[in-house]
Parts: C-alpha cells; structure tokens; sequence
C-alpha cells in the first residue's frame, strides 16, 4: 500500500443543515488555526441550474504534518462535514476559490465574511492574496496625499492602516523609488494630460 500522504495545510468542506450550530467554537478548541469561507449559498450547479446546498470552504494549517485519515476523521467527527479532505497546493487559489475572485462566471462572496481562528493571521493572509490591490492601494495614498516622502507614507500607514505598513517594508525599494521619482517630476506635467495630448 502506498505511503499516505502528508501535510501541514488540509483544505475541507462543512454544510450550514449538518455543522453545528458553534462551529466556530469547536475549531478555536482544536488550537489548530484555520480560515472559513464566507457561507456559499448561491452557487448553482452549472448543468442543472439547481442551488448547491449551502456550504463552507475551509483550511487547517497545522504546526506539524498530517495524514489524510488524521484529518477526515477530525472534520467527520467534530464538524459532521464530508470526509473528504485535500492537500491544500495554493493559497493564493483557495483565497480565490473562497471568494471566487478569479472567476466571474461564479457569484462573487465577500472577502468580510472570511471567518478565522485559533490564531490564524487573517489580516496577513488577506494582504499576501490581495498584494496587486494593496499596491494600487498604497498608490493612490501616496498621490492623494501628495506624499514626497517615505517617512510620510510609512506614519500614514501606522495611525491609519497598519496592514499596509508590511507591505510598506516588503516594498521598501519600490516606494522609496516611486517617491523619489514623485520629487524630481514635481515641475513636470502630470502623466494624465500628457496621455490626453497624445490622443487629440
């Protein structure tokens, strides 16, 4: 028999007519962290138009590997989910999946109704998944508050958005570069009029 495979993050399913009703409390007690898709209720099934029952994508990470049969049996027994379970290969993907963000055919869910625990890093997870849109984010801060200067935009990110301030030290060149080249433009005509001269 081939050796079962094993992992520290497993990805499960629970449905809203068997989870019990304090779902959130039995995973906090596991102490194992784990993130909750928003509940997905208006899915439908693509060749019969018929709603899926009601359900939630979910994630365990684990501080150490686990079986596939570790796993199931735990989600069986205490969540009455199915007792499948999978390897979780992207959590970039399964943060998609959650949301349905890189699929428009589906019905988008709210990234809000994320639900975590157990010390879980939501906040961290969110910002890794989402580093496009928090660049943009951070972008338009600095040009709205005509920030020239990396300590205005790293004070900024502390009183008013701490989550950005990681991604603010992650990018520390980038920032520090584009506010640079905010300076020395300062004379310059802003890049839009220039576009719209182009195009008359």
């Amino acid at each position: 028999m081939a050796k079962e495979r094993r992992s520290n993050k497993w990805a499960f399913l629970i449905y809203k007519e068997s989870a019990p009703d304090n779902y959130l409390e039995i995973l906090n007690g596991l102490h194992v962290p784990f993130v909750l898709s928003p509940w997905h209720d208006k899915d439908i099934y693509s060749d019969t138009g018929e709603l899926k029952k009601s359900h939630k994508h979910g994630a365990f990470y684990f501080d150490s590997l686990k079986s596939y049969t570790q796993v199931s049996e735990l989600v069986s027994d205490k969540l009455n989910g199915p007792a499948h379970v999978e390897v979780v290969m992207s959590p970039k993907g399964m943060f998609d999946y959650f949301t349905h963000a890189e699929n428009p055919s589906k019905t988008p869910y709210d990234v809000e109704n994320i639900e975590s625990g157990a010390g879980f890093e939501l906040d961290k997870f969110l910002l890794e998944q989402n580093t496009d849109n928090f660049m943009n984010d951070v972008i338009d801060i600095i040009e709205e508050n005509n920030f020239m200067e990396f300590e205005d935009l790293v004070r900024y990110a502390r009183e008013y958005n701490y989550l950005l301030l990681g991604l603010i030290v992650e990018r520390t060149y980038f920032f520090a570069k584009y506010l640079d080249s905010r300076r020395y433009s300062k004379g310059k005509k802003p890049y839009k009029q220039q576009e719209e001269k182009t195009d008359e």
